[in-house]
This record gives structure tokens, sequence and C-alpha cells, in this order.
């Protein structure tokens, strides 16, 4: 009797991976690939999207020939942020640029003569700053840098929906890629923003649908319902949303920290929030207010600065357990030590101060700031709303310092910890799925866990 399956395909910007869930979501097969970058025509690295397109066919293909399995869906989670240009052919146009690629200041000056002012129009459309990773200033660079280019373009689809496109060959758009920090989205009209309409874009961007949408078509000679795709950071998100009935922040740990708050009453970011505080959305079009700090890379930036000082092996910091004296001996005379590398903060010194003889005394001082600046962002997505419920999944979710630290701070709310490694892969299956998930659902495929903060001794 063959397993019957949900097949998901997980592109990050780094590795590649396929999974197949059963009806439990519970994942029974997995494969990892990744390729090297290409460039584009200007030298900048770039998704190599022809190897990627091979390897989508090659390994569905193959297991749809599988004796073991039978796939019945199958859906696409992806990093955000980036569009494939297609012509009237369907093959695509340019290279998958690369989000990161500089955009020339000529061209944002240009925008906002037409289209600012700046600040207002970042917080209609819930945008930190303008660059590539706004990718409506993609389409808004090729229409006035590359106009050749630009007129041969019959459908700009973000790359969730453009591996959609590549099995079902339907182009559509869906919210969660539209709602991720691109320009595009009006979330006070709920609407694309009317330079969208002015620069006449509307007529590249295909039909908006729901992200819960899918296409039942004969594949390959099989019936299978093919998704429309979902950006991952939405998609994380789902499978709490799916299975939680109170409110709650999420807090993904990683190279950035993200906070998500899918309860807002008020997306938009308010003059009083920093340049951090974006809009993401969810699979039915309302807002998330998510809040950023790029905390895993100032961590191991300032952890390999701790083991040369120290001199200890680079995988030292793994054994640091919270040690509530040194706690209470750093705060009871707390002052700032580190001078950050990847953040701005008010009150960090000039330079960095190792006041203390230890490893364990100079860590917990770390993770101490670190947190102090993790509770800002928490703070800030939960803004006015009446949230009691905190979870955190990710790198940080194992880190007992940090999650110690964390749970004594908001004290006055229940915080749990998740290990969501399948995350996106998870979500972008649970969309497609008419499953409802119940409270237990974190508990059984989560790893979800409880902490209670810890008791202050006078």
């Amino acid at each position: 009797m063959k397993t019957k399956v949900t097949a998901v395909f997980d592109i990050g910007k780094t590795n590649k991976k396929f999974f197949l869930f059963d009806k439990d979501f519970k994942e029974v097969h997995k494969e990892y690939i990744s390729f090297d970058e290409i460039v584009d025509e200007d030298g900048f690295p770039t998704e190599n999207l022809p190897a990627l397109q091979e390897w989508l066919k090659g390994v569905f293909d193959r297991i749809l020939e599988a004796k073991e399995f039978n796939v019945k869906a199958i859906n696409f989670s992806t990093y955000g942020a980036s569009f494939v240009h297609i012509d009237k052919y369907g093959e695509p146009l340019t290279p998958l640029y690369n989000y990161l690629k500089p955009l020339d200041n000529d061209i944002i000056d240009d925008f906002f003569s037409k289209y600012g002012p700046k600040e207002e129009f970042l917080k209609t459309t819930g945008c930190a700053d303008l660059s590539m990773l706004n990718s409506g200033l993609q389409l808004y660079w090729l229409k006035h840098r590359h106009p050749e280019v630009f007129k041969n373009i019959k459908y700009s689809l973000h790359l969730p929906q453009y591996l959609s496109y590549v099995f079902a060959g339907i182009p559509l758009s869906e919210y969660t890629s539209i709602g991720c920090h691109t320009a595009l989205w009006d979330y006070i009209k709920k609407d694309y923003h009317p330079w969208v309409y002015e620069e006449e874009l509307d007529k590249i961007l295909p039909p908006i649908v729901s992200t819960e949408t899918s296409i039942n078509m004969n594949y390959n000679g099989k019936r299978i319902k093919i998704g429309v795709g979902i950006h991952d950071s939405s998609a994380a998100l789902l499978p709490y949303v799916r299975s939680i009935r109170k409110k709650f922040v999420l807090v993904s740990t990683g190279t950035w920290s993200i906070v998500f708050n899918p309860f807002t009453k008020n997306p938009i970011a308010s003059e009083e929030d920093d340049g951090d505080t974006i809009n993401y959305m969810r699979i039915n079009g309302k807002p998330v207010k998510a809040t950023r700090l790029f905390l895993g890379n100032e961590y191991k930036v300032q952890v390999a600065k701790l083991d040369e000082h120290y001199g200890v092996n680079e995988d030292y910091h793994r054994t640091v357990k919270f040690n509530y004296n040194i706690y209470k001996t750093i705060t009871d005379n707390f002052q700032y030590c580190y001078k950050w590398e990847g953040l701005s903060d008010n009150n960090m010194p000039d330079a960095t101060k190792m006041l203390y003889d230890t490893y364990e005394y100079a860590y917990h001082q770390l993770m101490h700031e670190l947190v102090l600046l993790q509770i800002r962002c928490v703070e800030q997505a939960v803004g006015t709303d009446d949230i009691s419920r905190i979870y955190v999944d990710g790198g940080f979710s194992n880190n007992d310092v940090f999650i110690k630290l964390l749970s004594h701070s908001f004290r006055n709310k229940k915080l749990s910890t998740t290990d969501a490694s399948l995350g996106s892969a998870l979500g972008a299956a649970i969309s497609i799925s008419d499953t409802k998930l119940n409270s237990k659902f974190l508990k059984k495929n989560y790893a979800l866990k409880k902490h209670v903060p810890f008791i202050i001794s006078g």
C-alpha cells in the first residue's frame, strides 16, 4: 500500500530542500542540495535558476515513479523579494536578480520624487527602506533603466509562484509574496499601491488568489493538486496561526531574529518605530507586524571575540548554562560593555570592555545585553495589542541563557519554545491541506516546551 503524501520544495538561498509529508504532517522523506551561484549581466552573484528548475523536475518526476509513495499534492516555499520575469513563451527573460544587489541611488531618488514623501510611502507599504530587497523597485528599475527588457515581460512572478508555474503553467500572484516588504501593497487601501497602477505594472502582475488555492490537474498521467506557493516567513508562521487559539507573537531566531505579530491592530509602522519594523502578510491578506534584529550575526561575531580573548574552542559557548549568581552579579552593578558590529544602539560604549576574568561571566553579560535588544523588538511588535503568549523557535530556542533571560523579562506572559526545523516546508504543506489543526499539534510535531521564569532570591 503506497503512503499518500504531500510534496514540498523548500527553497532557501543556500540550501534547496525537498520533503514528503504524510497525512499527519510527519516527514517521511527528504532531500537536500545546493548550487554554486552564477552571475548576472553586471557580474553580481545570483541564483542558478536553470539548475534549480532542472533539479525540481528531476526530483519530482523520480518521486512520482517511486513504489512507496502516492503523491497527492505539491507546494512550494521560498525566500521572498525575488521575481522571475517571463516572456510570452513562459521563458525567463532575465537572471533571478539577487535582492542584495545594490540599486542605484538615482533610481530611488527618482522614485520618491514621483511617489514620496518617503516616510509616508514606507509606512503605507510596510517597508523599512527601499532597495532591491523591495521587489517592486526591481520592476521600476527594469522599466526605466532596461526598457528593452521590460517591454518583453508578459508576467512578473514572485519566486514561489514561478515554481508553481513550472509545474502548473498558470501564472498567479498570492498575498504572502506580495505583502513581504515589496513596496507594492498599500496596507491602508488593501490593494496594490497607486504607484503600481500609475506605472501600469498591474498589467504584468498575474491575478491574485488566496495562498490556500490549489490547481487540480493531470501531471505526467497522475491527478495532483498543485499549490500556488508561499513566502517562507509566512509559511513558518502558519502552523502556529492554525493551531493556537489565543493571541501570540512568534520570535523566529537565526541570523536575523524576526518577531511576528499576526494579531496586530496597527500594522503600519508608526513614527516612533525604528527602521526595522516591517509588514508581512498572512495567507488571507491580513497584515503581520514584524520587527527584526540582526541577532544571530552579532552573536557569532561577539562569541568569536570571546573565544579568542579567553582561549577556548569555538564550541565552548554551547556548554554555558544559565547561572543565577553570575546574572545577579552582572545586574547588581550593570553597565553596557559590548560595542556591536552589525547593530546600532544608543547605549553601547565606544569600545568593548572585558570586565570579567572568566568566559562564563563575559558570556552572561553578552547575552544580557542582546536580550535587552530582543525585548525591545518584542515590545515594538506587540505594541498596544493584548498578547499573553510568546513562542520562540530557531537557533536560540536551545540557548539556555537566552531563554532563561527572555522568560524572566516577560514573566507576565507565557513563553514556550518549539523545534520548528521543518517550519516553512510544513507551513507550505498545511496551506493547501483541508486538515484542521488542534492545540496538540505543536506538542506532537514541534517539541513544544513551556518555560517558567527563574525565581529571584533575596
